[in-house]
């Protein structure tokens, strides 16, 4: 019983705690892209440096909070410095939009050339974010560290592995949870967020019905911009802010975003989840785990690793080609690609 309890903390330390945070912050990165699929109809290429723009505001204002002395110890100081993140990065979307998409929406621009368009979007973002902050890690995370430390879980249980659980792990699906709560909310009881589910079901007869469609854009792109600076801030604070990494970000974002179905929330939600939990899983070596399960004399010499950490983003996109060639309308049935 107690090998089977050490197998399951170690399990619960590499894989079950981090899947559940780095999913979290996948699924709030995957709300943005279906949003923009599901009502502007395009998919948006620069949704990574767009979490790579709002963490980097966010990174900049924690710096300056830090530089007056103002923290909310033991919590980050970056939560202070989102709501700044996400006002900024609004700003820069529907400025975007208002210089960019807007000419193109109006000329009936096909949905290919929207993305071929976000594109160029994409790169200018990515230069711009490495010319203010530059390209290396840059760490911003305060506050505690631990919520629950390796060492006093085990002498508190007398087993011989340790739970250890970050707070910024903690943060990160609190945020999640309530962040897609309020998001629920606001799309089901408010008039505008009913309004931006009409003009995704049929935009000919949300305009009928006189929704105004300026109004249903720029809300988009203003909910957009907060998915993408909570989810960038998070996986920041988890991991580190590099800009180059939410370029690669991209990948695990998009095949969450189909896998679970374009344009439906609860389909991003889930997608992110899965990827998440099958890249953690699948890159993990299990010879810890399996030297506590297996009986004396038959544990494995190997890693049991069924492929490097180098090579996780192949994994989602092994499961977003699967998905696209069996089911191209995702898991729960959204709008196919």
């Amino acid at each position: 019983m107690t090998d089977l309890l050490n197998a399951l903390v170690v399990l619960a330390n590499f894989v079950l705690i981090p899947a559940t945070a780095y999913g979290s912050q996948l699924a709030l990165g995957a709300l943005g892209v279906t949003l923009i699929y599901g009502i502007l109809r395009f998919s948006n290429f620069a949704h990574g440096d767009t979490m790579a723009f709002g963490t980097m505001v966010v990174v900049l204002a924690t710096w300056g909070l830090q530089a007056l002395g103002v923290s909310i110890d033991p919590l980050p100081t970056a939560l202070l410095a989102l709501p700044v993140g996400i006002a900024v990065t609004g700003a820069l979307l529907l400025a975007t939009d208002k210089v960019v998409y807007q000419f193109y929406r109006r000329q009936k621009a096909a949905p290919v050339i929207l993305v071929i368009v976000s594109m160029g979007v994409m790169f200018i973002m990515n230069g711009l974010v490495r010319f203010i902050i530059g390209p290396d890690d840059q760490r911003f995370a305060d506050g505690a560290r631990f919520v629950i430390r390796a060492r006093e879980f085990k002498e508190m249980t007398g087993l011989d592995e340790g739970l250890a659980l970050r707070s910024t792990q903690l943060i990160t699906v609190v945020t999640a949870v309530l962040v897609v709560a309020a998001l629920f909310w606001f799309l089901n009881r408010t008039r505008t967020g009913k309004s931006m589910r009409a003009f995704s079901d049929n935009e000919d007869l949300a305009l009928l019905s006189g929704i105004n469609p300026d109004r249903v854009v720029m809300y988009t792109w203003l909910l957009v911009a907060a998915l993408a600076t909570v989810a960038g801030t998070l996986y920041g604070l988890d991991k580190t802010f590099k800009p180059f990494t939410y370029f690669q970000l991209l990948l695990p974002v998009f095949a969450s975003a189909i896998v679970g179905g374009l344009g439906n929330p609860l389909g991003a939600i889930a997608g992110g989840f899965l990827i998440a939990y099958s890249e953690v899983t699948v890159t993990y070596a299990f010879k810890k785990v399996l030297g506590y399960l297996m009986p004396e004399g038959l544990e494995p010499q190997g890693l049991v690793q069924l492929m490097a950490t180098d090579y996780k983003f192949a994994v989602s996109f092994v499961i977003l080609v699967i998905v696209l060639l069996f089911r191209p309308t995702g898991l729960f049935k959204g709008k196919s690609v």
